[in-house]
């Protein structure tokens, strides 16, 4: 895969993850928690997405692309720990959220997805701007 393709990936990659974050949001004003974190999780996911396009690298399954990210990004302090940390919460909390029975998500549990989505959002974007 060309460098410019590469580019055009991760560009629609981001788009995505703004697009679930505004989702996860419209959600979350609406009382859909549940559906709320797993909207907040993909806009992480297909954040760190957008950076595996650029080093033309991708997974078949989500702890690959987890455990790239951290290798090749939390490893080498591009980004903080603490997004390492958001990224795995918010994998375990969607997957529960998505396949426990009676699992019951809070309003608060919802907004601090959310918010850390947000965070997480912003400082790939923030990455992105710096490399180009």
């Amino acid at each position: 895969m060309d460098e410019s393709h590469r580019k055009s990936l991760s560009d629609y990659r981001l788009k995505s993850a703004e697009e679930h974050l505004m989702s996860s949001n419209l959600l979350l004003e609406n009382g859909l928690f549940k559906d709320s974190i797993g909207r907040s999780y993909y806009a992480m996911f297909a954040s760190a997405r957008a950076i595996l396009a650029l080093d033309g690298k991708d997974f078949s399954k989500h702890a690959g692309v987890i455990s790239y990210f951290q290798r090749e990004y939390i490893k080498t302090q591009k980004f903080d720990v603490k997004f390492s940390k958001y990224l795995t919460s918010a994998f375990q909390v969607r997957n529960h959220a998505d396949y426990d029975d009676y699992y019951i998500v809070s309003k608060d549990e919802a907004v601090e997805q959310y918010e850390k989505a947000k965070e997480f959002l912003e400082a790939v974007k923030t990455y992105l701007d710096n490399i180009e």
